[in-house]
């Protein structure tokens, strides 16, 4: 891995992201208007905000960034982008750390701006270290950004990139705890859900709304986030291709 090589990587795709408003415009604005519409469509039951806001805190960056990081990856590969990068002295790992970086710093700003309109603007409730909410819901969109980098090598077209959001992200949705506790499931969706990544993310933002303090359970599910994260990465240069055939 050669640094110089990543930080130019993640400049030239900031520079690409500077010229697309719209996508700037989806990555930053898209979660916050969804937050926004959670708030108001139950606004009359305040307690169901309360409840479902530090998740879907979480969970809408994290779809968002999937979507975007997987279209736009494939995207160099198609147009041969990637192939022409990948024939000078530039490694897969460089290429997948410096998207990383660029997209890394897309979903702090994305997190903090939702952040800022979910606790600051909206009100929702907070037992626990604000800063933990923060960092937790930017873990989450690292790691829709990490697992959108690492499906994008199994796409061919686009097209195929979007539908890699139902059958593997909805899953998740439905086994993560969000509409019922995990442990009341079936013994096999309850020994699903504790291999998926999106059950560690609710899990750590219902603790942060529930309980005060940084407790070492949350350190668990913050780490093992960001260590799927890692891990999508380290896949995601793996099955690298230069190329759609």
């Amino acid at each position: 891995m050669n640094p110089h090589r990543t930080l130019a990587t993640a400049r030239r795709v900031l520079l690409q992201l500077r010229s697309d408003p719209r996508t700037v415009a989806m990555l930053l604005l898209v979660p916050c208007l969804l937050i926004v519409l959670l708030k108001y469509a139950f606004d009359g039951r305040p307690e169901v905000f309360d409840s479902l806001g530090a998740p879907l805190l979480g969970i809408f960056p994290m779809i968002v960034m999937f979507l975007v990081t997987a279209v736009a990856t494939l995207r160099e590969r198609t147009t041969g982008t990637l192939e022409r990068l990948l024939t000078m002295p530039l490694g897969r790992m460089d290429l997948l750390l410096g998207y990383a970086l660029a997209f890394g710093l897309v979903a702090l700003v994305q997190g903090v701006l939702a952040f800022g309109l979910t606790v600051g603007v909206l009100g929702l409730s907070v037992t626990g270290p604000s800063w933990a909410l923060l960092a937790v819901a930017v873990a989450d969109g690292l790691l829709g950004m990490a697992l959108g980098l690492f499906v994008s090598a199994f796409a061919a077209t686009e097209f195929q990139a979007v539908q890699f959001m139902p059958a593997f992200l909805l899953p998740q949705l439905l086994l993560c705890g969000l509409f019922t506790p995990r442990d009341t499931m079936a013994d096999w969706l309850h020994a699903i859900s504790d291999v998926l990544p999106l059950s560690y993310a609710v899990d750590a933002m219902n603790r942060i709304t529930s309980q005060s303090g940084f407790s070492g359970a949350l350190a668990v599910d913050l780490a093992v986030v960001l260590g799927c994260t890692l891990l999508a990465l380290a896949l995601g240069a793996a099955t690298l291709r230069r190329r759609t055939a």
